[in-house]
């Protein structure tokens, strides 16, 4: 159960790496659509959360709800910005 619980945080923590680096990139070059991307990484890395306390903390409860609603709020923030933003 340990290892399960590492992977879920490394999850977790390498989508909000990955989001930060992103939103860095925007700040620095102003490409809207890096923004859209990092919105859609700060979605994965909620979804990685709840998946945690759905799976290791409370494992009597049903989350995946909220799961698929943060994984499609993130999938669309992404699409939007491929077809609006994109280059």
């Amino acid at each position: 159960m340990i290892i399960s619980e590492a992977v879920y945080i490394a999850c977790a923590v390498t989508s909000l790496l990955c989001a930060l680096l992103l939103l860095r990139g925007y700040l620095t070059l102003r490409l809207r659509l890096l923004f859209w991307a990092s919105i859609c990484f700060l979605c994965f890395t909620l979804q990685n959360m709840i998946l945690f306390v759905d799976v290791i903390m409370l494992p009597h409860v049903d989350l995946f709800l909220a799961r698929s609603s943060a994984a499609l709020a993130g999938y669309g923030a992404l699409l939007y910005g491929l077809i609006w933003e994109g280059p």
